[in-house]
Parts: C-alpha cells; structure tokens; sequence
C-alpha cells in the first residue's frame, strides 16, 4: 500500500462526545478504514458534558469560569484523540489530510447571558462547543478542516460528488457492511462529511502547481 494514501476524518457530535468515521483511498470509492466513538470529556466529569445546563444555576461569573474550563478540558481531549487517531492511520499506511465537522443550525448570541436564558440556546451552545473543540483540534494537527450543516449535509456532499442524494444514501449504507456495528446515521453522516473533506482536498492538492 502506498504510504501516502490520503485519508480524512469525519465527526458527528453530540454531548460529550462525537462519531468518527474515517476514510482513504480514491474520493469517487473510498473505503472506511477507522471507525470509533470520541470522548471529549473525562470519566466522572459529566458536569463538563451539559456544561450550559450546569452554568443555569450558577452566578454568572462562576458559569463563565465552568463553560472556560469545559472548552479547555474538550479541546485537550480532542487533541488526544484526533493525534492518536493520525498515528493509528499512519501506522496502517494512511496520511490523513482533511476533517470534516457536521455543522449545527442553529445561530448563538455573543452574551453568555443570553444564552443561558433560553433553554433551546443552552442546547445548541452545547453541542457548538464540542464541535469548535474538534474543529481546533484537527487544525491544530494541520488537518484541512471543512464543516457542512447537518440540515443540507447529503445533497451538498451528493452535489459535490456529482451523484444524486439516493446514491449517496445507498453508498453510505453499503460501507455499514464492511465497517461493521454500530453503523446507524451518526456513522453516515460522519462518514458523508469525511467523505466531502477527502474530496475537497484531493482536489485542492492537484490544483497546487509545482514551484518554480
């Protein structure tokens, strides 16, 4: 196997933590070739995972402390993890290039106290937080990162690939097969947006032009 092989993960998050889905090879038929569960938080630190929740009860210099410590204590695990990850990959013969993050909807104010006034805010702030802790990780492993709403993930990725959503769709349950279990839409949609990731950056490293 070609140790250059490029590769590109794939994270759809939740709470606490997220599904990964990674995979190499060609972007008109990649295989997966890694799939995991992310912790971004530590064992017993459950507080850390519904931060926003446990920041409502708080006074509002104590929940600005908690949500800091919350972002520090995710983004060090994410770090962790995506560098292990990198490693596993190279050691099968793969150079993971891109990541790719499924994007929330929803839009948050800049005051932490708005946040917290509004029950639906202090779940998107939740989960937007482990999504920028994965986002800085992998940028700061020099991934190329690339992010696609949850709401338009399959018909932008079908758009880019130049297939039709159900193709897509089709695809993604195939890989199920040789991925194994658990394989429902976290799994797809993690692996839809490595997918587009792979492509994107394939393309950008053929667009490169040798210096002269």
């Amino acid at each position: 196997m070609n140790p250059t092989t490029p590769a590109a993960l794939g994270f759809r998050v939740h709470t606490g933590w997220a599904a990964s889905v990674a995979v190499a090879g060609p972007p008109s038929f990649p295989k997966v070739v890694d799939r995991r569960r992310v912790a971004l938080i530590e064992n017993g630190e459950e507080k850390l995972a519904a931060v926003y929740h446990a920041a409502t009860e708080l006074a509002l210099p104590a929940a600005e402390k908690l949500v800091r410590d919350a972002t520090d204590a995710a983004r060090r695990k994410a770090r962790i993890a995506i560098e292990a990850m990198i490693q596993e990959l190279r050691a099968k013969g793969y150079e993971p290039v891109a990541a790719g993050i499924v994007l929330g909807g929803g839009r948050l104010p800049s005051s932490l106290e708005a946040i917290l006034r509004s029950h639906p805010l202090v779940h998107t702030a939740e989960g937007e937080l482990f999504r920028q802790a994965l986002i800085a990780a992998s940028e700061a492993c020099e991934l190329r990162v690339s992010g696609i709403s949850g709401r338009e993930l399959y018909a932008k990725v079908a758009s880019e690939l130049g297939v039709n959503a159900a193709h897509l769709r089709d695809r993604l349950g195939e890989a199920g097969k040789s991925a194994g279990k658990p394989w429902a839409q976290d799994q797809k949609e993690a692996m839809a947006v490595a997918w587009s990731a792979l492509a994107a950056a394939t393309r950008s490293r053929g667009a490169k032009s040798p210096r002269s």
